[in-house]
């Protein structure tokens, strides 16, 4: 049975499972009432850190217009521009036994494209979750709920999976900003 988490929690996705590497990554939202019946164009993306919680370069940055980390152990499934439909908008692949060992933590983060042109923010959004799946079993681990808690914000750093020695855990995060994209950007160390 999959854990359900609340913001801040965290969860050991790897201890007791050995030979668990290969998740997928499921993020999803809707547009709710208070949207105006814009269009919304959500992406989602992740950034792998150091151990100073920035990247080490542009290149560990992965979004709609670099869907494939280097080392290959994040992959962006594509961009969904409408957020149509019932599921996953959005789902990044990775492979836990591929992460370079200088990379101590993916953020996953979702953010509205042109939110300031479009008047738009997280306050119009509802609805909104993370999700880990074993990718090989089909079996989903965890699911964390976004509550709707945000107003202003463009950007969500909805949750992050890290090192804890050998094993890989998971952090329910639910944090917001103002700014979208390039203030994620700026706030993890990517050249904009």
């Amino acid at each position: 049975m999959a854990v359900s988490l609340l913001k801040g929690q965290k969860v050991d996705l790897t201890k007791g499972r050995p030979g668990l590497s290969k998740l997928l990554i499921g993020l999803g939202w809707d547009v709710n009432k208070y949207s105006g019946g814009k269009d919304f164009d959500l992406d989602a993306e992740a950034f792998l850190l150091g151990s100073n919680g920035r990247v080490l370069s542009d290149k560990d940055f992965i979004f709609y217009g670099e869907l494939k980390h280097y080392s290959g152990a994040v992959l962006h499934m594509g961009d969904n521009r409408t957020g149509a439909g019932e599921g996953d908008d959005e789902i990044i692949r990775v492979n836990l036994a591929e992460i370079p060992g200088a990379i101590d933590k993916i953020a996953f983060t979702v953010t509205i494209y042109e939110a300031e042109e479009r008047l738009q923010n997280f306050g119009q959004v509802s609805n909104a979750y993370i999700r880990v799946v074993d990718e090989i079993s089909g079996r989903e681990l965890l699911k964390y709920n976004l509550a709707e808690e945000f107003s202003t914000e463009s950007a969500v750093v909805v949750g992050e999976l890290f090192r804890s020695g050998i094993e890989w855990k998971f952090d329910a995060i639910g944090t917001g900003y103002d700014g979208g994209l390039a203030a994620l950007c700026r706030k993890f160390g990517v050249n904009v």
